[in-house]
């Protein structure tokens, strides 16, 4: 019997429906399976990546003071006392007028400080002689300055494919908890479809649906099984939707929807199960039907390509993206996007720049070059996209409307831009807000104070994270927003209080007590990286150090043996210390407790948060400073050693 629509559905009342319809599963695999699928919790590293200093040029790992005034007319010769290539380290320390053979990617001799490149070098007879100078750190990457210690790798809710793999895999990870990968039947109906490979005869067409959902299907993370073309015979389509019940999570047909008298979707599918909607008032895609069966969702899409994709889009992919753990589709680009800061380029090559995107006051796209060079394991990550930039282009100037080729489909702008000094209370306070807006895009850049200031000031970073301290008052922060030139663009909200001391081996063997015994001759240090906050701290300390001594900063300095030797993380440093490179650095207590090292107190600072005024208004702006503010991030800090809550957290700083 023929049977005209029920009543038609507006898109809200569809959209209320479905959203009860499917639940995600979880499960744990290995990272060889889990391409494509989604994280159902976050994962931290458990280790500086490089785990080590390592060498980032083929050449000689050297003390830099010996190469001091070195150059094509003045070369100075030095011995080679050995070598070092990946996975195999030299053995001892490189002392004075030596030279170890290094291999890039091979670890860095204790003793050596920087690596000179082999084409400024000409070897013979056991020893080299070294054609220019090299600064100290000069070729050498630093353990730690890709990825840190406690550093969220990836949160919930990413999906996994070649570049986050990698990263996990760079860190370790063997295996992860995924939302299950959803079985999805696919079928299409129609007496009029032929299978593509076969001829068509009069009155016939070639099935398209078919095809073009397995697409959208494995787009949005989910396993289609194509079960073929189906007759329009109720009980053919019935006998297959009954089947594939016992083994899909879902299924989705398409055709037989309509009111003519072949469309026979809607009664196979109230004999089934239950009839939720049949007919909704868009155009295309009126004649669409949507039912439950088994807590299973069944969708039945029109027959007309255009209108099976467009209700698609509209209805079925919200509901198997959910089920697979993904947030909303967004288009996979090109994106277009405004150039934030001028980019220059080497002319004669065509470029493809890797860039990130932050999303605006005002809704606009913003485009910036990654942070981190390439052989950082993190600058795929970080990228959303990339620009194509012509051979003959030597820059493209700020304020340049572009198009952005996206990675993925679940590229896009960052809801969220968070840059600055990196801590884990703020690996804390991202994680809340993760739990709180899940589908949120939050991209976390860890560049240290200074870069945090500067961020801001540029609109790259809707917040940082920042705790830099004014030699001259001894204030944190404040003293600061004039020199960045953005005490028109942002408010410094009160963050938390931090324990900055001196991390040392288990046990102490160098019996260092305090700061002035970083100046005997007998402790070698590691140093954070300029610009960072306990960089200027250290040089703070320096600077009362030598009052006290009544000799000058800079003599000081040049006697802590280390200075010279930065990392760019708490991690780094406690790594350096934890593996005998080093005997002492400076970081917080956080980091030097999770490496198991002995810690001395030094001086409490503040860790505040830096916010765009423009931004203060953004949805995942405002529900960070919430969160800032809330008890439950209390709580959270509480639970950190060295880390305790301030008065005031998350209200300007007066």
């Amino acid at each position: 019997m023929r049977k005209v629509f029920r009543r038609l559905s507006s898109v809200e009342e569809v959209l209320s429906l479905i959203d009860s319809l499917g639940r995600p599963r979880v499960v744990e695999v290995d990272i060889f399976s889990a391409a494509g699928m989604v994280l159902a919790e976050d994962v931290s590293s458990e280790l500086d990546i490089p785990p080590f200093d390592r060498s980032k040029m083929d050449g000689y790992a050297v003390r830099s003071a010996d190469l001091e005034g070195a150059d094509e007319r003045n070369p100075i010769t030095l011995s080679i006392v050995g070598e070092a290539s990946a996975g195999h380290p030299f053995g001892r320390e490189v002392g004075p007028g030596e030279a170890v053979r290094i291999s890039t990617g091979a670890p860095i001799p204790m003793g050596a400080d920087s690596v000179v490149m082999e084409e400024f070098c000409s070897p013979g007879d056991g020893r080299v002689t070294v054609y220019r100078s090299v600064a100290p750190g000069e070729n050498v990457q630093p353990a730690g300055s890709d990825l840190r210690y406690g550093e969220t790798l990836l949160r919930v809710g990413a999906r996994l494919g070649p570049r986050e793999i990698g990263l996990l895999a760079a860190a370790g990870v063997k295996r992860v908890r995924v939302y299950a990968r959803p079985v999805i039947a696919l079928a299409s109906t129609g007496d009029e479809l032929t299978p593509q490979g076969e001829p068509l005869s009069l009155g016939k067409i070639y099935d398209v649906n078919g095809p073009a959902l397995y697409s959208a299907i494995l787009e949005d993370g989910c396993d289609p099984r194509y079960l073929g073309i189906l007759p329009d015979d109720e009980g053919e389509i019935e006998g297959a939707v009954r089947e594939a019940l016992g083994w899909a999570d879902a299924v989705v047909l398409s055709g037989s929807t309509s009111v003519g008298a072949g469309d026979v979707i809607y009664r196979v599918v109230e004999r089934v199960g239950r009839l939720l909607v049949h007919g909704v008032a868009i155009q295309p895609g009126k004649p669409t039907v949507i039912g439950e069966a088994d807590g299973k969702p069944l969708f039945c899409l029109p027959g007309n390509p255009t209108s099976a994709l467009t209700v698609y889009r509209l209805f079925v992919s919200p509901v198997l993206r959910r089920m697979a753990g993904l947030s909303p589709a967004r288009s996979a680009g090109p994106l277009e996007a405004v150039v934030a800061v001028r980019i220059p380029k080497e002319r004669g090559r065509r470029a493809y720049l890797p860039v990130h995107l932050v999303r605006g006051a005002s809704g606009e796209v913003l485009a910036f070059p990654t942070p981190t060079g390439s052989e950082a394991v993190s600058t795929l990550a970080r990228a959303d996209g990339f620009l194509e930039i012509p051979e003959n282009v030597e820059y493209i100037p700020e304020g340049s409307r572009v198009r952005v080729f996206l990675f993925s489909e679940d590229s896009g702008p960052a809801d969220l831009s968070f840059i600055g000094s990196h801590c884990l209370g703020v690996e804390r306070l991202l994680s809340l807000l993760k739990e709180r807006s899940p589908g949120s895009r939050v991209k976390y850049v860890p560049v240290g104070s200074s870069g945090g200031f500067r961020a801001v000031r540029t609109g790259e970073a809707d917040v940082a994270g920042v705790h830099l301290i004014d030699p001259a008052t001894g204030e944190y922060n404040m003293p600061f927003l004039e020199a960045y030139g953005v005490s028109e663009l942002a408010v410094l909200l009160r963050g938390y209080l931090r324990v900055q001391g001196i991390m040392v081996a288990p046990g102490n063997p160098k019996g260092i007590r305090g700061v002035s015994d970083l100046f005997r001759g007998d402790v070698r240090i590691v140093n954070r990286n300029p610009g960072s906050g306990t960089r200027v701290l250290l040089d703070l300390l320096i600077e009362r150090e030598a009052r006290k001594r009544g000799v000058s900063p800079d003599e000081l300095r040049r006697s802590l043996r280390g200075y010279d030797i930065s990392v760019s993380s708490h991690g780094a440093v406690a790594a350096a210390v934890a593996s005998g490179r080093a005997d002492a650095g400076i970081g917080i207590e956080a980091a030097a407790r999770a490496y198991g090292l002995d810690f001395i107190p030094v001086a409490e600072e503040r860790y505040d948060f830096l916010v765009r005024r423009d931004r203060m208004e953004k949805r995942e702006v405002s529900l960070l400073v919430e969160i800032l503010r809330s008890d439950e991030f209390r709580a959270a800090l509480e639970e950190l050693p060295g880390i305790r809550p301030s008065e005031g957290m998350g209200e300007p700083v007066s």
